[in-house]
């Protein structure tokens, strides 16, 4: 086995590709705007068209088009009349805009851990969290893998909650043959530059009932008395001028998204199944050349669910790799070795979100004291969550923003499968050295 260059051998050449790849057909795309001279409106073609492939996609009736991801996750939130005193269970490992959607509304995000291995909400957990105050479960189908919507579906009908699925990293990822998105009450994903479905910023909010879209939209809208049928009225030869009142019946915020964004998004959608079964495979690929290293468990799809791979997730057993240190020890190192091989590797998250500063103010603010309701002293202790901590601890992400895995050819993956294995069967000096700090 060749020496690793971060023991000073030949480091392998990689030969990545960036992401998004802009074709001619986006750039006619978005010409296509430009030429018609609509850049903006709820009801603007591209945006209406958007909308509608999107539902078509996921298998909901309806879909929003926002200025973000976090917007059209508030919008769940808003949707399922979720406000000021009310509790909305998350999970202690995602992004930070799973938590500031629900308190963005007015309500008290509430954490529990995750499955060690999977990242995902522990249903378990979840049902032990609820009080009388709390109003809806959000799963994180993390990395674009489904969660556990099975567990989580009856664990809202048994307690009369509603299920918003924060799907902003799984575009297309199915549970039960079912894509994700319009499972529970309603969904939002992300169309942020680094998403398998990309629009630079941007996001899309889903639904199957008529009533949570309504009132979705007048949120998006600054609260105002605007209905989905109002897009009979559209005139594009007037498109800025409307015939709706200019007065907000509710509280609101202007986050609808743009014509450029919609028709950017429209023309990537049309690619993304080729290119989601292209990554699948190359997951897969990769998966089985790094299960031949003991110790090494990358990211493989609990049955009834799949992944579109977004982030790819590889835990490290120490133990199970001969080796007398900690996960982090190991962690680090490995890192380290990989980079300098030429991989692009990250940690993406750290800590469990309720170590991050905000939540701990949010932990001493007088929601704290609300009758029936959760400690958040308590729950907003980092400590508390072991599961999203070991995981942080004793993995590393391949792969990044920039150079995701969706981006990369079969022959970048097999030197990734090349410079791990050369890495990890260096391992052992490989930790003394970092250790060292030679």
């Amino acid at each position: 086995m060749d020496k690793p260059a971060f023991l000073g051998g030949t480091p392998v050449q990689m030969g990545h590709h960036k992401w998004p790849v802009v074709t001619d057909d986006d750039k006619r795309a978005v010409m296509r705007v430009l030429d018609r001279g609509i850049l903006s409106g709820s009801f603007a073609p591209e945006t209406r068209a958007l909308e509608e492939e999107f539902a078509a996609f996921v298998g909901a009736k309806y879909a929003l088009l926002t200025h973000c991801g976090t917007s059209a996750l508030q919008l769940t939130v808003a949707a399922a009349g979720v406000g000021v005193g009310d509790e909305v269970i998350v999970p202690a490992y995602s992004f930070v805009a799973t938590p500031l959607s629900v308190a963005l509304q007015g309500a008290t995000p509430v954490f529990v851990d995750v499955d060690p291995e999977t990242g995902h909400m522990d249903p378990a957990l979840a049902e032990a969290a609820i009080t009388p105050r709390t109003r809806a479960i959000m799963p994180v189908h993390i990395h674009g893998e489904a969660a556990d919507m099975t567990a989580l579906l009856a664990l809202g009908q048994k307690k009369k909650l509603a299920i918003l699925e924060d799907a902003a990293q799984a575009q297309g990822a199915e549970h039960l043959g079912k894509r994700v998105g319009a499972l529970g009450a309603s969904g939002g994903f992300s169309l942020q530059s680094s998403k398998n479905l990309t629009a630079g910023e941007g996001g899309l909010f889903v639904t199957n009932d008529q009533g949570a879209a309504e009132l979705a939209n007048q949120v998006r809208n600054f609260g105002q008395d605007l209905r989905l049928s109002d897009a009979a009225h559209f005139d594009p030869e007037r498109s800025l001028d409307g015939h709706r009142s200019l007065e907000s019946i509710g509280m609101g915020s202007m986050y609808r998204g743009n014509e450029m964004a919609a028709a950017f998004a429209r023309s990537q959608l049309a690619r993304l199944p080729a290119l989601t079964a292209a990554s699948q495979k190359n997951a897969e690929r990769l998966a089985h050349k790094l299960g031949e290293l003991p110790g090494v468990h990358a990211p493989r799809s609990l049955p009834g669910r799949t992944s579109v791979h977004h982030k790819y997730r590889v835990r490290l057993d120490p133990k199970q790799a001969g080796l007398d240190v900690a996960p982090k020890v190991l962690r680090d190192a490995i890192k380290a070795a990989l980079v300098a091989e030429g991989c692009e590797v990250v940690f993406w998250q750290s800590a469990p979100l309720p170590a991050q500063q905000v939540f701990r103010a949010h932990a001493h603010s007088t929601l704290r004291t609300l009758p029936g309701g959760t400690n958040l002293e308590e729950n907003y202790d980092p400590a508390r969550y072991g599961h999203t901590s070991a995981l942080l601890d004793g993995s590393i992400v391949l792969f990044s923003h920039t150079c995701p895995l969706i981006a990369q050819s079969e022959a970048t993956v097999d030197r990734y499968a090349e410079a791990f294995a050369r890495v990890w069967h260096y391992r052992q000096a490989i930790v003394e050295r970092h250790t060292s700090g030679q």
